[in-house]
Parts: C-alpha cells; structure tokens; sequence
C-alpha cells in the first residue's frame, strides 16, 4: 500500500525491536547503580514525549546479569503491560523491565515523527493484548503490526515539529491551569474562612478580631449555622424513572451531564415521562444545587453541582438531593463554592455511610456548618472568586480546543491525508 510517499511498514522493519529484563531483586549489588531502567511506572509521570530518568537504577553488574539490552537516546519506549500504550523517547542511555518493548530506530526515522505515529495508531497496538492475568503484546505480535511510514525524513522532521509546537502549547496551558488551580484552592480557603475587610484585605487574627464558632476561628462580623437553617423550601430527594419512560419528554439531570467545573451540560442529560405532580414535587429553577447523594467512590459523593442557564423545564433524578437556598441568608453561589471547600469536604467525608453504597443522607447535609458573612461581604467574596475561577475556565476551554487541533492535525498529518509541505508553506520551521 502507498499513497504518494507513504508506505505501509511492519514495526520490526522501522528499527530492531527489544524486549526487557529484571535482575534478581535478592542481589543488592545490582541495585541502586547508575544505568536507567526503565518500566511502565515511569512513563506515569511524564508530560512531555522524552523520559531522562527512572524510579529504579541498576548497576553494570545487575545488566550483565539479565537479558535487558542498553538503548542509544532517541531510541522509542512502549509499556507493552500494566498498561499496553505508553510511549516516550529516551534522552539517556537507558534498559527496561520485561514490560516494556523497546524501537532502536533505523537511521532512516526520525524519532519525534515515529513517536507520533504510534500515538496517533495505538488501538492498533492495544487491540493485540494477550493474557488471561492482564493484557499483554509480546515482541512477536509487535513486530507484525503495520502502520503507514512517511520515507522523507526531512518531511518526517517537518511533521514532528508542527505536532512538538502544539505539544508545548498544551503544555504550557496545562501549567497555567495546574498554577491557577493551587492559586484558586488557596484563595477559596482564605475568602470563605477569613472573608476580607472594607479594604478589600484578607482578615488576619493578627489585625482582626476573630471569634469561636462551628466552624472553629471566624470573623466576628461573620455568624455561622448549619446548613440546614438556609433553606428556603425542604431538600428533597430526586425522581426514579424506569427504563420504559425514559427516552422522551422532560429535561431529566443526571450526573453524567455534570461537568469538571460543577455545571451542567444539558446537550447530556435524558428525557423521562414526568407528571404535572412530579414536576412540581422536582423541578428545578435557576441556583438551584443539586448534591451527589450516591456515587461509586467516596471523593465523588456530597459534591454540588450549581444548576444555571436551564435552557427548558426540568427534574433530576433519584440519587441526587435539591437544595434550594435562601439568598437572604447566603448567596446560593457562594454556598456552592462553600460546599467544594476542603473544610466542607472533611466533614461530608466523616460523614459517608459505606455500608452497602457509598451515599450520604439529608441529615448529614442539615447538620454541615457554614459561614454566614453579611451580605455585602457576602457579593464582594463572590466577585473575587468569579473574576479567578472565570479565568480558570477559560483556560481550561482554551486546553480543550488546543487538543481538538492537535486531534485535527495528526489526522491530516499522518494519513498523508494533508502533505506537511503544503500546510507550512508560510512558516520558517
């Protein structure tokens, strides 16, 4: 097969192809050495395609002593188990355990570009798992493998550094995203526990004074109760829906149209059959918020998730609880950033019944303290923690069409659907 300049290759046709090893764990003298060994667990901690080091060395000695075979850099790692997919580019000298395979590249390939390749093919690779105990790709299976192989190197190069680009721009995305994540944990805990003066500082015990309460130290300006005390109706429970009604009618909210940011995204949730006395009994309305009552882990159960924008009439379903706020005692969005904090998560984790399903009660959410700053207070707080997690979220949407063009772009790139050459014919690289 060719489609002008591609070829289709077998693996073990693009460079030899090596299996690892382990020496014997009982032999302290081949432990602890200088050489990098490599096994599945290091590729975990990467995020960017080229590995320099690994949790566990061996000595000369501990390589002479098994089948492992040293690898130039710019050679290509895959975990071939535990799990089948990882792939990186080794910049050191380096051996791998047995479950890993290993590419010393011919020099005809470009490394980058064959890293990508891989990639953009790895069902290919992952579909060939044998093993009854866990998924498994031996060195045979791996080298009949076939993937179409670019035989310019030049426009390899030039594949890989438009595909490098985008890589480093996710990355430096996705840093600015793991800072204002810190920046927003740390700020929500200063904002909800200490609030900030007329100033517009942060209160401090050292130049403010602070009083006991529920809650332990708070703002003397601040009073706290349980949650139970800022309801406008009673929370109630959602609706079941048996299969036969589902599939029409009524916007019905389930945890799967949730999303990271604790919305909801409606183009997800299902349609049931609902009464004119269930919509009544559980409709919901704008700030409304909805808290996971039943979920398969102990860190998914008590989070809220703050309904908003509700594009027609809806319900919920059975293992989530309504709330619904009395914004003359808080602000519902405010109590919805209270609710993530991890003060409000310490105590629903105590909280969490295991017994048969990981699920909290009414009374559990009746009884959690919160503060209570005075309204004024109150919007000035939700204003500063708006503007910040507004510009998480842009980013975060900034990550994902970031990703969606990297997706478009090794489609067209490595199909030979779209020639490199063509795409750059205005830019230096």
């Amino acid at each position: 097969m060719s489609i002008d300049g591609w070829k289709l290759k077998r693996l073990d046709e693009i460079g030899d192809i090596y299996s690892g090893s382990t020496p014997s764990t009982t032999k302290s003298t081949f432990w602890d050495g200088d050489i990098v060994w490599v096994t599945p667990n290091d590729f975990s901690q990467l995020n960017t395609p080229y590995l320099a080091t690994s949790g566990k060395k061996i000595t000369p000695q501990g390589l002479k002593s098994c089948s492992a075979h040293i690898l130039p850099p710019g050679s290509i790692i895959l975990s071939s188990r535990a799990p089948i997919g990882y792939i990186a580019i080794n910049t050191v000298e380096c051996c791998t355990n047995q479950g890993c395979k290993s590419f010393w590249l011919k020099p005809e390939y470009n490394a980058e570009f064959v890293y990508y390749n891989l990639k953009f093919n790895i069902n290919k690779i992952k579909n060939l798992g044998e093993g009854t105990t866990f998924a498994e790709i031996s060195k045979t299976a791996l080298s009949k493998v076939e993937m179409l192989f670019l035989e310019d190197k030049k426009e390899q190069e030039k594949i890989a550094a438009v595909l490098s680009t985008i890589d480093l721009t996710i990355a430096q995305t996705e840093a600015i995203i793991a800072k204002q994540q810190r920046i927003k944990t740390g700020l929500m805990q200063d904002l909800l526990t200490k609030g900030i003066d007329e100033n517009g500082n942060i209160r401090s015990e050292k130049t403010h004074e602070f009083k006991d309460s529920l809650l332990g130290r708070i703002p003397v300006e601040w009073e706290s109760n349980n949650l139970s005390q800022s309801f406008s109706i009673t929370p109630r429970n959602g609706i079941y829906k048996p299969a036969n009604q589902i599939g029409r009618g009524t916007l019905l909210i389930g945890q799967t149209s949730f999303t990271k940011d604790r919305l909801i995204d409606y183009t997800l949730a299902r349609r049931a059959v609902i009464t004119e006395t269930e919509l009544r009994l559980y409709h919901l309305q704008e700030e409304d918020i909805l808290i996971t009552r039943v979920f398969a882990t102990v860190d998914g159960v008590g989070l809220p998730t703050f309904v908003s924008d509700l594009p027609e009439e809806a319900v919920y379903e059975s293992n989530m609880l309504r709330l619904r706020i009395n914004k003359d005692i808080i602000l519902p969005k405010l109590l919805f950033y209270w609710l993530q904090s991890a003060q409000a998560r310490r105590y629903i984790f105590t909280s969490v019944n295991a017994s048969n399903q990981t699920s909290i009660n009414q009374m559990v959410l009746n009884n959690l303290p919160i503060p209570i700053p005075p309204q004024k207070e109150q919007e000035r707080l939700l204003q500063i923690l708006e503007k910040d997690i507004y510009f998480l979220m842009r980013e975060t949407s900034l990550r994902r069409k970031q990703a969606l063009i990297k997706t478009g772009l090794m489609q067209d790139l490595l199909t030979g659907k779209v020639r490199v050459t063509e795409l750059l014919k205005d830019i230096d690289l």
